[in-house]
């Protein structure tokens, strides 16, 4: 399978994850920059998710997903998956 394809998975479930908290819990969950690592079919997967943009009507998050280091896919990696979403204030 495509490498980019698997990442699309995975960013897809997190994008998913994300996007179906509050505005209030996504300002709590994202004080600061989050980077965590994930599994999916036994492969290794980062992820980055971190706020774009504030203000008093929505907020704006970006989701990155590239697979981990050491998986011998640095020059993919070097241009990760990403998406954003826009989150309405409450």
């Amino acid at each position: 399978m495509d490498r980019r394809i698997e990442w699309r998975k995975v960013l897809d479930a997190e994008i998913k994850r994300w996007s179906a908290m509050s505005y209030d819990e996504l300002i709590a969950a994202l004080h600061e920059h989050q980077e965590y690592q994930v599994e999916s079919d036994t492969k290794q997967y980062n992820v980055q998710v971190e706020v774009l943009e504030i203000t008093e009507k929505y907020l704006h998050v970006v989701v990155a997903v590239v697979a981990a280091v050491g998986d011998g896919v640095l020059p993919a990696s070097i241009r990760p998956l990403s998406r954003s979403f826009f989150c309405p204030t409450s």
